[in-house]
């Protein structure tokens, strides 16, 4: 039996875009184009009329902007949505509003074709699309918002899996796509009274991650910044890694703990990476650390997850029902590394009840 194409349609002013992204995905077998618009008005119309398993919507656009076009379409023709963004910190702040409105990933307007980094563009790109297109849990949650109310068996996963008092000294967190609004329903719920730092590696590049922490900080009753090269670790502080560069904790001696920002290792297939940061905080912490795993593709993080699972620590990874893509907590579900299933709205209170 063939397989079902996922159908696209291609929202954007840029003829050269409208171009480029056309032929990307093509390129696949198991996508075709749908349809292309050349602003969000035409946009509109295409998704309601086309109704495509995927959309990817350009932000700045002449008659109805980026913006405008996805709060319609979410609310009459909900479909998955990526945003074509800009990387300045307009486009940045711009991507993350959209992200809000329920857009679920976004790609870089600076790809082309005479980029070195093509083949790699390419790849990511027809992986990203595949994978959300794909996801059976989103799709449910497009069709009928999700509700608080989980099954019994997550119930019961969730009573009997409660993280021990243990100590707890820091807290590493690791997510992807879908995490930018999955972090705001996540950190506004952490206690003003936490002494613990929590580290943060969300997938993205330079200037969005600034613009999130900002966003967050505005949004909580913790410290929330974009971690610095050799800045003090502090208690009650959430430090998210900068896009392009990986986040470590050091012992700097006396007592103090400092964060090292660096490129190295330039191989990892993430830069920043869960797994780099999650294996350095344990270095410093040992088994006093909860790990947890949040939405997003692949399965980054389940290598230090599995390293502080050896020495005895803790791990929560996010439901399927509740991840905009359930890779990276079914890995560590599927792993066995896993100490509680929880959905995405029992997360923040989780790790209060685990550190304070």
């Amino acid at each position: 039996m063939l397989e079902t194409k996922i159908r696209i349609l291609i929202v954007d002013d840029s003829a050269f875009m409208r171009k480029s992204l056309s032929i990307i995905l093509s390129s696949d077998p198991s996508i075709e184009i749908a349809g292309t618009a050349r602003d969000g008005m035409e946009g509109v119309e295409l998704a309601k009329r086309l109704r495509p398993d995927l959309i990817t919507l350009d932000i700045e656009m002449p008659r109805m902007d980026g913006l405008a076009a996805l709060k319609i379409i979410m609310k009459e023709c909900p479909a998955p949505v990526i945003m074509v963004s800009s990387l300045t910190t307009q486009g940045a702040e711009a991507t993350l509003k959209a992200l809000e409105l329920g857009a679920l990933d976004f790609i870089s307007k600076e790809m082309s074709f005479v980029s070195v980094n093509i083949s790699k563009i390419k790849e990511d790109l027809i992986y990203k699309v595949k994978t959300i297109a794909r996801s059976s849990a989103l799709r449910k949650r497009l069709q009928k918002p999700l509700t608080t109310v989980q099954s019994p068996d997550i119930r019961a996963r969730i009573k009997t899996g409660t993280i021990p008092k243990f100590g707890c000294r820091a807290v590493v967190l690791g997510v992807s796509t879908g995490g930018p609004l999955s972090l705001q329903k996540v950190i506004p719920v952490l206690s003003e009274q936490l002494r613990v730092p929590i580290f943060i590696v969300q997938h993205m590049p330079p200037k969005f991650t600034k613009s999130l922490a900002e966003r967050l900080n505005s949004m909580s009753n913790v410290k929330v910044k974009e971690a610095e090269d050799m800045e003090d670790i502090e208690g009650g502080t959430v430090y998210i890694a900068p896009g392009g560069f990986h986040l470590n904790a050091r012992s700097a001696g006396l007592g103090k703990n400092k964060i090292v920002i660096t490129p190295e290792p330039a191989a990892t297939l993430h830069r920043p990476s869960v797994d780099v940061m999650v294996r350095s905080v344990i270095q410093l912490y040992g088994k006093f650390v909860l790990g947890v795993i949040m939405t997003g593709m692949g399965k980054d993080g389940m290598e230090g997850i599995k390293d502080l699972k050896e020495l005895g620590g803790y791990s929560v990874a996010q439901d399927e029902e509740s991840c905009v893509v359930y890779g990276m907590p079914k890995a560590i579900v599927d792993a066995g590394l896993a100490d509680v299933i929880a959905p995405l709205e029992k997360i923040g209170e989780i790790i209060n009840r685990s550190v304070l």
